[in-house]
């Protein structure tokens, strides 16, 4: 049943927003060298690396690193990053891999390949078990905000409580949190 929403609601998404993401990738590409995606290798369900696109909103020559690991973030930025995190446009090609199969709308966060810690901790909580998501119970609950222990401590909790009605109130917190910007790091 989830499978089929992702895909359903994935599709009729991409359907929906072709245009922005053209225009994004324009945008992208007209405002600094380098792709308009950048895949990132995150980790999936069962701790399989998947190549995961985002829009690029970092000079191409930036570590891949989480965000608050950077010495200066706002010196990575591309002349339109900002825009796109605060907007979370940038996330629009996730698309993508929800309709492969790679992510679930909702679901813990995938993770970046070399945060170990967070990788570890997921994994001793069996959080490695269910499919990352675009967003999930810890970015409704804090977002780029939260240290590593209260994140997991909250995909637990999603994992615990996970249930299509639970989905689609995390959908419908993750449109208003969007909507304010709300706990978006730049």
């Amino acid at each position: 049943m989830k499978r089929f929403f992702d895909f359903t609601l994935a599709l009729i998404a991409t359907s929906i927003l072709l245009l922005p993401i053209v225009i994004v990738t324009v945008l992208v590409k007209l405002s600094s060298k380098g792709p308009a995606l950048y895949w990132s290798d995150r980790v999936g369900r069962h701790n399989h690396i998947f190549k995961m696109p985002k829009f690029r909103s970092m000079n191409v020559d930036t570590p891949a690193v989480a965000t608050h690991l950077l010495a200066d973030p706002n010196s990575v930025l591309t002349p339109i990053g900002n825009f796109l995190r605060k907007s979370s446009l940038d996330e629009l090609p996730q698309l993508w891999s929800i309709l492969k199969g790679d992510m679930s709308f909702v679901g813990p966060r995938p993770a970046l390949f070399n945060q170990d810690d967070l990788i570890a901790l997921r994994t001793e909580k069996g959080i490695d078990k269910v499919l990352p998501g675009l967003t999930g119970w810890a970015q409704v609950n804090g977002r780029d905000e939260l240290p590593i222990p209260q994140k997991v401590d909250l995909d637990k909790d999603y994992v615990d409580k996970q249930s299509f009605g639970f989905d689609l109130y995390i959908l419908w917190l993750t449109f208003i949190k969007v909507i304010k910007r709300d706990g978006v790091s730049h």
